[in-house]
Order: structure tokens, then C-alpha cells, then sequence
């Protein structure tokens, strides 16, 4: 082997080839340092003394299905300027590893479209040297992303496991990519976010989130110059879980057998859009009768319908007046679920006209908790909380198919 191949093929420079081995099906190489290349690892100095040498194994790039260890001279130097004795450095592979460079961004190649367990069996290595290689890849290039160019945010949680562990995920709506991943939910999960928001100097414009309260009064708290948009999925989910309990009351106080048969199967009609029902399955005839028989569950349909309107006005005074006027009726037909969310639209009105101002939502952000759970469900979970958080960071990057 050329000493040209081993730089061109290898990434290997500063060492000389010795010789060839074959051992159980795999290739070994052995190769030594040139003296000339040799400095003190401490001050630099060219004016060494070698003291004998370390035998070290490399895993290298494979040769087809082959692996190829490379056995390296290590020379121990005696520096005569400082007096440290130390091992020459490696130039090929980072300290304390038992592979190189090259082999290390191999392995990251394969992980953008095999799981870790398949890397590991393709290359025969064990599955925690490439779950090492690819977290401490993650943490260099994601671990703290920048925030000075922050303009627009949403704000959401996820569920990362059973037992009520969660997540709480802060977007870039601009550029799609996660900047801050929290342990637990609420306000807490957001403290280390703001430290670094504030150190970076970001001027927040707007942010998008839920009617929780813990995220308003963190947003409130530490951006209070800006705009707290919130989200038309979250309004609406909210409403749609008001509107299937209120079906479940009425259903439990009828005592008419056929009306209730008429009333047990609609509740996924009930959170459907007009449009999306299906004719072929007699969708809207079921919902128009379940609808003749039940007056309270009508008016609350309607009112679901007239709502989804709110977002979709020319401009924000319109908007206010349709919303005012929701309300207005909310509280006048008695409906005792219907006032409480009046309620609740009365209250966080401001952050329902915003939208106007800023047309965000968490959008983006749900889309991310999809890719999450993808890559979640083909991992079979995360073990490693820290790792997890890391493919987080690094998720806007991935592609297709997504690993784990």
C-alpha cells in the first residue's frame, strides 16, 4: 500500500504502510509514524526524543463487507524544551476513540438512511458506538442553536413517554427548525429559553401558542413587547372536545331508545367540516336528523360553524365584530358549555384579533411533533433523555424517510 492511498482512501497523513494481515475475515493494516512529523503535543516543539511507542487499534473505512482495523506505532516523545513526555498526536482519529475520522462520518453518512441498530450490524460495531458517534455529532453542530435572528416563535408540548413526561418545544416559524427543547411543560420548561433569549439579543416579534396559561404569562412575563397570537387549532380542538361532551350529556339524559340510536353515532360528524362529509355513507342525513332531534346540540353545531369563520375575514374590525356578536348569542341560549366558552373567547379576545396582525399558528410546530413521534415509533423510544433532546435540534434537517 502507497503512502498516497492511505492519505487519499484513509484520511491517514504523517505515517508510513508496514505491512498487510488478514484475521478472521477482516483486513489489518499496520502503519508507523514518520520521525519527521513529530511534535511535542504541549508547546509545539520540534526538539523531541523518542521513548519507545503504543501499539493502538482503528477501525477504518470498511473494504466491501470487510472491516479494516488499522494498527498504529504511537510514539512517546520526551520534549528537551519543556520537559513533558507525551504521545505523539493522531491526526486521523479524536482523542480517546477507537475509530477514524473518516469511519466516524461514514457512520453519519449510513444514519441519514439506516437505524442506528442497522449501522451497527452492517459494520459490526455495537449499536452504542454509532448512538456515540451520531449524539456527540448532534450536540457539536445543534446543542445550541442561535437566537439573535428569532423573529417569530410558537410555543407547544409533546408527550415523550408514558407516565406524563413531556416536552416543551419552542419553533423558529421562519426558518422551521426546533431552538429550544424543555423538559416537562408550563412556564418552568421555558426559564433556559429565556436566559439565552435575552443574552442573544433577539427582538421577538410575535408568538404563537395555546390559551394555556402557564405559556401566557411566561410569554407576558419576558416578551412583553410582543404579540401573543393564539392558535386557531388549539381554539378549535377545544371547542370540538366541548362539543363531543356536550353529545355525551345529552345522550345520558334521553330516555327515548330511538333517539338515542340516532344520537350514538354522530359525534365524529359533529367535528367534521360540512364539506368533508361523506354522502356515499349518508353523512349529512345523519347529522340533519341528529341535528332535528336535539336543539341544544344544533345551535352548539351551528355556532362550531359560524366560529371557523372568524379567520377567514377581510380584515380585523370585521373579524371583532363577528367574534363580539359570537359571544353576545353564546351567553343568550342558556347552554350551559356555550357560556363557558364564551367565557373563555371573551377573556383571550386579544390574542384571538392578533392573528390579524401576525397570520401564525402552531402549525409548523404540529407537523414537528408528527416527524417526532415518526422517529420515536422507529426507534421503539428513547432511553437516553439527552440524546432524544439532541434529535429534536436536529430534526428540521431530516429528510423522507426519518431514523432512528
Amino acid at each position: 500500500m502507497s503512502t498516497s492511498l492511505l492519505y487519499h482512501a484513509f484520511g491517514i497523513r504523517g505515517y508510513h504502510y508496514v505491512k498487510t494481515e488478514y484475521v478472521k475475515g477482516g483486513v489489518v493494516f499496520t502503519i508507523e509514524r514518520n520521525s519527521d512529523t513529530c511534535r511535542c503535543v504541549v508547546c509545539g516543539s520540534e526538539n523531541v526524543w523518542r521513548q519507545g511507542s503504543v501499539t493502538r487499534l482503528f477501525r477504518a473505512l470498511p473494504i466491501g463487507h470487510r472491516p479494516v482495523t488499522l494498527r498504529a506505532q504511537i510514539p512517546r516523545m520526551l520534549c528537551r524544551d519543556c520537559g513533558k513526555i507525551r504521545q505523539a498526536a493522531i491526526g486521523f482519529a479524536q482523542p480517546r476513540r477507537t475509530y477514524t475520522k473518516s469511519f466516524e462520518r461514514y457512520v453519519l453518512e449510513l444514519s441519514r438512511h439506516m437505524t442506528i441498530k442497522d449501522v451497527a450490524e452492517h459494520l459490526g460495531v455495537s449499536w452504542d458506538v454509532v448512538k456515540d458517534i451520531q449524539k456527540r455529532y448532534l450536540h457539536k453542530k445543534f446543542s445550541k442553536p442561535k437566537l439573535k435572528h428569532l423573529k417569530q416563535i410558537a410555543i407547544d408540548e409533546i408527550s415523550t413517554g408514558k407516565g406524563h413526561r413531556y416536552v416543551t418545544i419552542v419553533l423558529d416559524l421562519e426558518s422551521g427548525a426546533v431552538v429550544h427543547v424543555g423538559e416537562g411543560k408550563g412556564g418552568d420548561s421555558l426559564v433556559p429559553f429565556w436566559k439565552r433569549l435575552r443574552a442573544s439579543g433577539a427582538k421577538v416579534e410575535a408568538v404563537a401558542t395555546d390559551m394555556s396559561p402557564a405559556y401566557i404569562d411566561a410569554v407576558t412575563t419576558h416578551l412583553s413587547h410582543a404579540t401573543l397570537v393564539f392558535d386557531r387549532f388549539h381554539v378549535m380542538k377545544l371547542y370540538n372536545d366541548k362539543l363531543s361532551d356536550l353529545r355525551r350529556d345529552l345522550y345520558r339524559e334521553l330516555a327515548d331508545t330511538m333517539q338515542k340510536d340516532v344520537l350514538k353515532g354522530v359525534r365524529w360528524l359533529l367535528l367534521k367540516r360540512p364539506e368533508n362529509l361523506d354522502a356515499s355513507r349518508r353523512e349529512p342525513e345523519r347529522l340533519r336528523e341528529a341535528l332535528r332531534l336535539n336543539e341544544p346540540l344544533a345551535i352548539a353545531y351551528y355556532l362550531k360553524e359560524q366560529l371557523n369563520e372568524f379567520w377567514e375575514q377581510d380584515d380585523q374590525e370585521t373579524a371583532q365584530a363577528l367574534l363580539m356578536d359570537w359571544i353576545v348569542y353564546a351567553e343568550s341560549t342558556g347552554i350551559r358549555m356555550l357560556k363557558q366558552f364564551a367565557k373563555t373567547l371573551r377573556f383571550h379576545a386579544f390574542g384571538l384579533l392578533a392573528w390579524y396582525d401576525y397570520p401564525i399558528s402552531t402549525g409548523p410546530l404540529e407537523g414537528t411533533n408528527n416527524k417526532i413521534k415518526t422517529m420515536k415509533r422507529q426507534a421503539y423510544g428513547f432511553r437516553d433523555p439527552k440524546f432524544l433532546k439532541l434529535k429534536i435540534l436536529g430534526i428540521h434537517e431530516t429528510k423522507y424517510a426519518l431514523v432512528g
